[in-house]
C-alpha cells in the first residue's frame, strides 16, 4: 500500500518520520511525508496535497488532530469502496484512529499498524470490528474479490450483527471451516462465490467474484478500440462472466501492439500477457482449430491458447467467440476460497 503521511508540529513531524520508515513496504515507494504550517514549508496547500493523497495513496496518515484530518478529506470523500484508508494519531503517538474506509479499504489494519510503530493504542469504530463478528467486505478485500451488490454486502453485516444464519455457496474448493454465522444449506441471504454473474443461489444472494479469470483475445489488423471493446464485452455478458472477474487480457506477441487491445487494457486496467506462437502451440489441450489463423500467425488458435497459457494452472471457461474480426476466450486460474490467514 502506497503511504502519504501529513504533520503539522515539530514533534508531529519527528513521528511521521518515524512512521514513514516503520511502515515503508517492499514492493511499494516509499511513504510520501509532508510538513504543514510554521513547522514546515508554509507555502504548500493541504488541500491540494490531500486531494492528490485521495487519487495516488491507498493509505494517508495524519499526524495531529482528527478534526484536521477531518476537515482536509471532507471535500473529498466519495465511496468507502474506493476512498484511501485514512488514519489519525496524536502527535505523542498514544491513539490512532481509522477515520475512513475501515474495511475495503484497510484503514482499520492501517490504524493498528500505525499504532503498533508509535507505541499506542489503535481505535476501531466498525461495529463487526468490536462484535467481533466476519466482516465480508474485509474478507472480500483480502482475497481480491469483488462484491456485486453493495446492498446486500451491508445486508450481511446486520444479519450477522443479529445473530441470524447467513448462507454460503462457493463454486471453488474452500479451505478452512466457515466464520461463525456463515453455514452452508438454503437461507434467505447468502453469499456466492462464484464466475456466473447469474447464479442465484439464495433469495437474495451477495455475489463475490474472484480476479482469477484471463481473457484469451485476437484481432484483425486495424480493428476500432470500439468494436474491440464491444466484442470482448459482448463475448463474456453471453457467458456470464463478470468483467469484475477478469484480472488480465493475454494474445499472441505480434499483436501485442494493436491499438485496440492496448485500448482496452488501459480503459479498464488490465495487463497485457504475450507469448510467441511456439509457446503457445507447444501447449496440450483441445482447442478450436483455424487453418486460416495458422497461416496468418503460425499456430491454429489464439484466444482459447493465450487464455490458458497466461492464466495460472487455469481451465478454459469460455471457448472462442468469434465476432466483428475479434475472438475472444476465458480462462480461469486454479484457486482457493479460503478463511484463515494461511489461504486466499
Amino acid at each position: 500500500m502506497k503511504l502519504a503521511i501529513a504533520a503539522f508540529t515539530g514533534r508531529g513531524a519527528e513521528l511521521a518520520n518515524r512512521l514513514a520508515g516503520a511502515l515503508a513496504d517492499a514492493g511499494s515507494p516509499p511513504p510520501e511525508v509532508a510538513v504543514f504550517g510554521r513547522a514546515g514549508d508554509s507555502g504548500r496547500s493541504l488541500r491540494d496535497w490531500t486531494e492528490r493523497a485521495f487519487s495516488h495513496a491507498g493509505g494517508i496518515v495524519f499526524v495531529g488532530a482528527c478534526g484536521i484530518a477531518v476537515r482536509a478529506i471532507a471535500p473529498f470523500v466519495r465511496d468507502k469502496l474506493t476512498d484511501p484508508a485514512v488514519v489519525a494519531v496524536d502527535e505523542r503517538g498514544k491513539y490512532a484512529v481509522a477515520l475512513l474506509s475501515g474495511h475495503a479499504g484497510g484503514a482499520n489494519a492501517l490504524a493498528a499498524r500505525v499504532a503498533d510503530a508509535a507505541g499506542g493504542t489503535p481505535v476501531v469504530s466498525t461495529a463487526t470490528d468490536l462484535a467481533g463478528i466476519f466482516a465480508v467486505d474485509v474478507w472480500a478485500a483480502e482475497r481480491s474479490l469483488h462484491l456485486g451488490e453493495r446492498a446486500l454486502a451491508k445486508e450481511v453485516s446486520a444479519a450477522l450483527l443479529a445473530g441470524e444464519t447467513v448462507g454460503f455457496a462457493c463454486d471453488f474448493p474452500v479451505a478452512g471451516a466457515l466464520p461463525e454465522g456463515l453455514a452452508d444449506g438454503p437461507a434467505a441471504l447468502g453469499i456466492c462465490v462464484t464466475l456466473d454473474a447469474a447464479k442465484e443461489p439464495f433469495p437474495r444472494t451477495l455475489h463475490a467474484f474472484p480476479r482469477v479469470v484471463t481473457v484469451g483475445a485476437g484481432c484483425r489488423r486495424g480493428i476500432s478500440a470500439e468494436m474491440f471493446e464491444r466484442e470482448i464485452l459482448g463475448a463474456l455478458g453471453d457467458a456470464r462472466i463478470p468483467l469484475a472477474a477478469v484480472r488480465q487480457l493475454a494474445t499472441i506477441d505480434r499483436k501485442a501492439e494493436e491499438p485496440c487491445i492496448l485500448a482496452f487494457c488501459e480503459r479498464y486496467g488490465l495487463p497485457l500477457a504475450a507469448a510467441s506462437a511456439e509457446a503457445l502451440s507447444a501447449l496440450e489441450g483441445e482447442f478450436t482449430p483455424s487453418e486460416f489463423v495458422r497461416g496468418t500467425v503460425g499456430v491454429d488458435n489464439v484466444c482459447e491458447r493465450a487464455a490458458l497459457y497466461a492464466s495460472r494452472e487455469g481451465r478454459v471457461i469460455m471457448k472462442k467467440h468469434a465476432a466483428g474480426g475479434v475472438t475472444a476466450a476465458a480462462a480461469a486460474d486454479r484457486w482457493t476460497c479460503g478463511f484463515g490467514e494461511e489461504t486466499g
